[in-house]
Order: structure tokens, then sequence, then C-alpha cells
């Protein structure tokens, strides 16, 4: 009797430990947290032109500087205006930054040929004697010094090209605001700098 007894709390206890351990090594209750990925920034997209070897449109990630774009263009040309540019800048999507030229040292393409090899050479190079800048005509520029301008980039600048195709020279540098993408805020700008 006394062994039965003995096996009785044997079992009793047994029970006891393995409902103590079910409880402490349940697992807690409520819902498993899922970690997400962090979301991805979509790139920003820049349109650097002026005094840079390699204008034209850039991505950045969000948070880049103007001095990215500068590097991202093949950095500054020696006719660059450093000091009317802040490096620091915030670059904004669907920017345009005009990296602006030294005063008298704008030319027809802003550049020479030493400075960026990858634009072909003219038959007529601008004389170094003349003080003037040289107006670009638009019923012969190719599409590199008519993205030059302010306010026209390579798109509206190959509008440009096949509108003159399609249509014969321009009379006028009125007849500019033909073609579509440059209205009268975009013709005040570049007014003085086209000739026919």
């Amino acid at each position: 009797m006394k062994n039965v007894l003995t096996v009785l709390i044997g079992v009793i206890a047994g029970f006891a430990l393995a409902g103590v351990l079910f409880f402490v090594a349940r697992a807690p209750a409520g819902e498993a947290i899922v970690l997400q990925p962090a979301p991805t920034k979509s790139p920003i997209a820049v349109h650097v032109i002026g005094a840079v070897p390699r204008p034209g449109l850039y991505e950045f990630v969000e948070g880049a500087r103007v001095q990215d774009a500068i590097d991202a263009a093949g950095g500054l040309l020696s006719s660059a205006n450093v000091d009317s540019i802040n490096l620091a800048a915030l670059l904004e999507d669907g920017q345009q930054l005009n990296i602006p030229y030294k005063a008298g040292e704008e030319s027809t393409q802003g550049l020479s040929t030493a400075e960026s090899p990858i634009l072909p050479t003219e038959a007529s190079p601008t004389n170094s004697g003349n003080e003037s800048t040289e107006l670009i005509n638009i019923n012969t520029a190719t599409v590199e010094e008519l993205d030059s301008l302010p306010g026209i980039g390579p798109t509206i600048a190959q509008r440009i090209v096949a509108y003159r195709n399609e249509n014969g020279p321009f009379n006028t540098i009125e007849d500019i605001q033909n073609v579509s993408g440059v209205g009268p805020s975009t013709f005040e700008e570049i007014k003085d700098l086209i000739t026919v």
C-alpha cells in the first residue's frame, strides 16, 4: 500500500511538473511581427547644362547635392563661374541645373574643342579676339548647339531640328515659337542669343 501511494504521489508530481513546463515553454499569444523591407526611394532626374564637359540628364539618389551633379557631368570647365555656384545645394527631381560661364567666355558651344573632345569641330572656330558672344543660327545649329541655349534641353533641340527639316528654314527668330515646347517665356530667354 505504501508503494502504491508513493507511485501515485510520483505520478501526480510528474503531471504537475509537466503542466508547469507546458505553461512556461508555451509560445506567447498574439500574432508574429513581420518586418517589411525599408521602402526604396525613386531616383531623382536632373538636367545638367552649361559649363560642364558632358551636359545631359542624370539620375541621383534623394539628398544628392549640386557637387554630385557636376561630378557626374565631368566636372567644371575652366570657363565656369565657380563663385556663383552653391555646391552644397540639394538637387530636386526635374531640376535643370545651369552651370554659368565667366563673363565673356561663353561661345556658340560654350566649350572649346580642347575642353570637350566629344563635340564636333566647327568649320569656323571662334576668334579669341572677338569679345562678343556669337549668336547661334537656328537654321544651321546642331542639336548640341541648340541644347546649350537656356531653357532648351535635348528634347526641344531635337524638335527644332526636326521642325526645320520638315518645314524649311526659319524666316525670323520669332518663328522658333512654332516649335512645340518653345513658348514666349523661353523665347524671351534666347532671343538675344539666336539669329537666322
